[in-house]
């Protein structure tokens, strides 16, 4: 594994130092994805429809409850501003995206509308080549598409010290993605919350509970159009 230091493109690293590795990948390999049946049945009659966040401990809320991480704070603004819609948090602490791949044949069984597809943050920690993480991005996207699933693909960044090419590359794979599927792109999921220490733990890297009400009202309205388009009431250009 490559050193990780404290520089961030542009800015300090919120999540440089080689140390903080271990809480965001301390999960990797022993954590299993929750059975299906764990998570509280989701009633079509009852909501509008369901939208899964699919993602790693970015996504599950490291070090807080359940109702404390975006997900949850996502399904109260969609509430507060009249859309009925169950959010589910399937996010797994440590996950590479070639987890995330051997995971969405579960995520189907959550029967989504939509998925919020977080992933491929511990990748770049790791220096994984960003062509294998645009593979499992594109099989991912895929395959949820054709089980016609809408996808909102959250993008990621990386740290400069794992070098140029190497985070140009890794920030390419995102975008490329979204064009390729068509998909909205979030471009980055840690925007207004990455190396602002108020909002993340006091490991640099997750976000706080202050972080997390940012996540949700950024990615709010990527979810309200894409409710809309599905309604025909939007379109994105």
């Amino acid at each position: 594994m490559r050193e990780i230091g404290l520089q961030f493109p542009q800015a300090q690293a919120w999540w440089g130092w080689a140390l903080l590795l271990v809480p965001l990948l301390l999960c990797a390999c022993d954590q299993q994805a929750p059975s299906a049946s764990s998570i509280d049945e989701v009633s079509k009659e009852a909501s509008s429809g369901v939208i899964v966040a699919f993602g790693d401990s970015l996504t599950e809320g490291y070090g807080f409850e359940p109702e404390r991480a975006y997900p949850a704070l996502l399904e109260q603004r969609l509430t507060a501003k009249g859309y009925n819609y169950k959010v589910i948090n399937a996010g797994i602490s440590g996950e590479t995206s070639s987890g995330a791949l051997s995971r969405v044949d579960w995520i189907l069984r959550l029967k989504p509308d939509i998925v919020v597809l977080e992933t491929g943050a511990n990748d770049g920690l790791m220096g994984i080549n960003p062509v294998l993480v645009e593979q499992n991005l594109n099989r991912i996207v895929a395959k949820l598409q054709q089980n016609g699933v809408t996808v909102i693909l959250a993008g990621m960044k990386m740290l400069a010290n794992l070098g140029l090419t190497y985070t140009q590359e890794f920030e390419a794979v995102y975008p490329k993605v979204a064009a390729s599927y068509g998909v909205p792109l979030i471009p980055f999921f840690l925007e207004g919350v990455a190396t602002r220490r108020a909002l993340n733990l006091a490991d640099g890297i997750h976000p706080n509970a202050r972080g997390y009400e940012v996540i949700a009202d950024l990615v709010l309205p990527y979810v309200i159009d894409t409710i809309n388009c599905e309604k025909g009431e939007a379109w994105f250009l």
